[in-house]
């Protein structure tokens, strides 16, 4: 079954970048492709939030609240999401999840100081 691997979270200060990854481990290459990719976050006690979104073909979509700060990116050739993640702010303090459907991601920990 395949499964979705988060990296690159942790703690930062407000006002610095995190880059986050997510590979899609035992996914092959033509299944990963043609797939539309999301990041999601979610602090607990709240909805599940839609960060963004990068198409096959590379066509984007941002959630109000990150738009211009945040950018996703995906890499065919490695499997793998990215999202960059600038300006930070004490806001962004969530669990962020990859989703790659049906699958999702176990969630990594993004927290921002202020």
């Amino acid at each position: 079954q395949a499964q979705l691997v988060e990296s690159g979270g942790g703690l930062v200060q407000a006002g610095g970048s995190l880059r986050l990854s997510c590979k899609a481990q035992r996914m092959i290459t033509s299944v990963f492709n043609p797939k539309t990719m999301e990041w999601y976050r979610q602090v607990p006690g709240k909805q599940r939030e839609f960060i963004a979104r990068i198409s096959s073909t590379k066509t984007t979509n941002y959630g109000d609240t990150v738009k211009g700060r945040f950018t996703i990116s995906r890499d065919n050739s490695r499997k793998t999401v990215y999202l960059q993640m600038d300006s930070l702010k004490p806001e962004d303090t969530a669990i962020y999840y990859c989703m790659v459907p049906p699958y999702w991601g176990e969630g990594i920990l993004v927290n921002v100081s202020s």
